[in-house]
């Protein structure tokens, strides 16, 4: 497999560059080796990114979801490196590792997982106080996972917290700083998360699918 340099995986990802899967070659009677083969080659990754270091991951939050916080007498905030300003909550990109491949040669085609390690964010209320930290979004499942804990105590470990929606996804552009940006992921409270948060805060009104925000994924390109 070629391990492509990061610039050239992000210039491949935003021209959607499109490659053949396996090279097929004619001997003298034209019929091509590759299909008299009985065995196909596995399709490669258009690019990939082994090894991913920052920079970060951020959700601009809907006004629907801090209005519904406010009406639920719960008061967010952040944990860990995570920052929280001008209504949008950031937390940073401590790991892993994306593989992108043409589209129709493998479902899903991109892979991988986005780490964020040591950051999270908190809602409160009276006394109690719920802790999401740990974040790892799949690509290819279009889900956020993440670890929970109330009160200080682990209720739930690795477990689904978000749906992403990238059906308003915008596309690739380049930012400062040897960077790419990826923007219009919606962020999706997931069922789990809605019943476990219903469940702490003794109420009915969080809702499987309520949207959060916003997100913007930010990567390193060197």
């Amino acid at each position: 497999m070629v391990n492509f340099r990061k610039t050239t995986v992000i210039a491949a990802i935003a021209a959607l560059a499109i490659v053949p899967v396996a090279a097929c070659s004619s001997d003298n009677s034209g019929t091509s080796s590759s299909a008299s083969s009985a065995t196909t080659a596995a399709p490669q990754p258009v690019a990939q990114i082994d090894a991913l270091t920052g920079k970060s991951t951020a959700v601009a939050l809907d006004k629907g979801f801090t209005d519904a916080l406010t009406t639920l007498g719960l008061t967010p905030g952040v944990l860990g490196t995570a920052t929280l300003e001008n209504g949008s909550v950031s937390f940073p990109i401590t790991g892993g590792h994306v593989r992108y491949y043409t589209p129709g040669t493998v479902n899903p085609y991109v892979q991988g997982d986005i780490n964020h390690a040591n950051s999270g964010l908190s809602l409160a209320a009276g006394p109690t106080t719920v802790q999401l930290t740990n974040f790892d979004i799949d690509p290819g499942t279009s889900v956020l996972y993440g670890d929970v804990s109330v009160n200080g105590a682990s209720a739930a470990t690795h477990a689904l917290l978000f749906n992403l929606d990238g059906s308003t996804l915008k596309p690739l552009q380049n930012g400062a700083d040897n960077t790419a940006i990826l923007q219009g992921t919606r962020v999706l409270v997931s069922k789990d998360a809605a019943a476990l948060l219903d469940k702490t805060f003794n109420t009915d009104a969080v809702k499987a699918g309520l949207l959060v925000g916003i997100a913007t994924i930010t990567l390193n390109t060197k």
